[in-house]
């Protein structure tokens, strides 16, 4: 009689946890003669990482504008018959991962608006704003919504505020002059009325905006690497408090408000394409020099192995394994095609959870002692199920660097974190850093936990510490918080600020 072995099925159970979601992506194209809706769609190719659930594009032709937009991602909205019917010289398009407005096809970008003079304008939209009760108000106000109208996003109540300022003396660039004075938060924007094409960043500049030239025409999107995709040349930032508009005339621009940068630390450790530089800076290159202060911050002797958990870990793992003089490789398989999914497992499926999207290299890790290198932690729970794998895997012992400080606070300016309460940080009851870390440390199950410090990683992104918003690690909301937010409540009540 043969005896069969069933290996037994360890807790590998993530609870689904999810990195760190950014909002959205925008781009704009004005180049009469091209395939701008072409363009547009390969712009929102190399930005889908901003946004996964749904998508959009809008191109006009001076007479009308013409928008397309579905959940999913680009490659499945968007087809070559689709858009090569979207006709004209000029096209705005979005991704959008949704948090404040939630996951209806109304909230999908970009959002149409007509005038009162027929002027029709499409608008995307990158950010949160702080003081969308204040808007909505004044649209309700106005008659564009209703007063009991819940499923108007921040996103729409600015299209409808921007198309309603537009009358036979107002211009577009006129009404947006008047009204992003008033708006608060973070926001970049891209808009069309079907002839020009206008773009606007926030004064803080929160989330990166860009200016691209192509051969017969202008570009702009949230990130670099969606300009090499198109074949434009990167020209300059969009600055923040500033106001574009494009069209046969060139490029006008605008301050409507003073500037006080407080740029995003985050998209330098996370949020953005490593193929992208914000602000002159390589974010491939930050993340590199995140990776070479965390190994000396938190030396890990005699280790074997620096093995990233990929995609996000890969540039911080390159770096620490060239500073601390241990091997680089590989220990951990990724499946490229896991997205977001809405299927619910099996109980026995759940326990299985993180190899749904990694898998360890037995034969690279096993008996090592490993340096396991991550951008973040948020929950845990992906830590903890990461690390009880790589021990059933053979790993002798498993050393956790984070890329990043300890996540304490949500974000309230385009990032879909947590509530505080459901932040590992959070766990002790003790403010000392070094407390929190052995919290962390013993709930995940490591031999040992380091994360960056928050002086450590601003220099890496060789910006000045008063132009970065650290809000997510600090508590410093430099924007405010916005009202009627439960969120925002608990972390006014947690800093007494209410």
């Amino acid at each position: 009689m043969v005896e069969v072995h069933t290996p037994s099925i360890t807790d590998l159970d993530d609870r689904n946890e999810e990195e760190p979601r950014e909002e959205c992506g925008v781009f704009g194209v004005w180049a009469p003669g091209e395939e701008v809706s072409k363009l547009t769609y390969f712009g929102l190719f190399a930005l889908q990482h901003r946004g996964q659930e749904a998508a959009g594009i809008a191109v006009g032709d001076d007479d009308r504008i013409v928008v397309f937009k579905d959940m999913g991602l680009v490659a499945n909205i968007f087809d070559e018959s689709t858009l090569s019917a979207l006709n004209g010289n000029v096209a705005v398009g979005h991704t959008r991962y949704s948090t404040a407005g939630g996951k209806e096809w109304s909230n999908v970008q970009p959002m149409f608006s007509t005038s009162s003079t027929g002027v029709d304008i499409a608008l995307g939209h990158n950010g949160n704003l702080v003081n969308y009760l204040e808007l909505r108000a004044e649209a309700v106000e106005r008659g564009l919504i209703k007063p009991h109208e819940e499923s108007v996003s921040d996103s729409m109540c600015l299209s409808m505020l921007l198309a309603d300022g537009v009358d036979d003396t107002t211009s577009v660039f006129d009404s947006a002059r008047e009204l992003l004075p008033r708006v608060k938060g973070a926001f970049c924007l891209t808009f069309t009325d079907g002839h020009t094409m206008y773009a606007a960043r926030d004064p803080q500049g929160v989330r990166p905006l860009v200016l691209g030239r192509l051969a017969k025409g202008w570009v702009v999107a949230s990130e670099t690497c969606a300009l090499d995709i198109c074949g434009a040349q990167f020209i300059r930032e969009i600055e923040p408090g500033e106001l574009v508009a494009i069209d046969e005339a060139g490029i006008r621009s605008e301050n409507f408000a003073p500037v006080k940068r407080s740029g995003c630390v985050f998209e330098y450790v996370y949020l953005a394409r490593p193929d992208s530089d914000i602000k002159g800076r390589s974010v491939n290159a930050s993340r590199v020099e995140i990776g070479r202060r965390l190994a000396r911050e938190y030396p890990v002797e005699d280790a074997d192995l620096v093995i990233p958990v990929p995609e996000s870990g890969n540039p911080a793992a390159v770096g620490y394994a060239r500073e601390s003089g241990i091997t680089f490789a590989h220990g951990l398989v990724k499946n490229a095609y896991v997205g977001r999914t809405f299927i619910q497992p099996t109980q026995t499926l759940r326990q299985l959870g993180i190899r749904l999207k990694l898998n360890p290299l037995r034969e690279v890790i096993d008996g090592k002692k490993l340096v396991v290198v991550d951008d973040s932690i948020v929950r845990g729970n992906t830590q903890h199920a990461l690390i009880r794998m790589l021990r059933e895997a053979g790993a002798a012992e498993v050393h956790v660097r984070i890329a990043s400080p300890p996540v304490k606070w949500p974000c309230f300016y385009g990032i879909d974190f947590a509530s505080p309460g459901e932040l590992i940080a959070n766990a002790s009851p003790s403010d000392d850093p070094e407390e929190i870390c052995s919290t962390i440390c013993e709930t995940i199950g490591a031999d040992s936990l380091g994360f960056v410090s928050i002086d450590e990683m601003v220099a890496a992104t060789e910006q000045p510490r008063s132009e970065l918003c650290t809000a997510c690690f600090s508590g410093d909301y430099p924007l405010g918080l916005p009202a009627g937010n439960p969120n925002a409540d608990a972390v006014r009540s947690l800093l007494g600020t209410q």
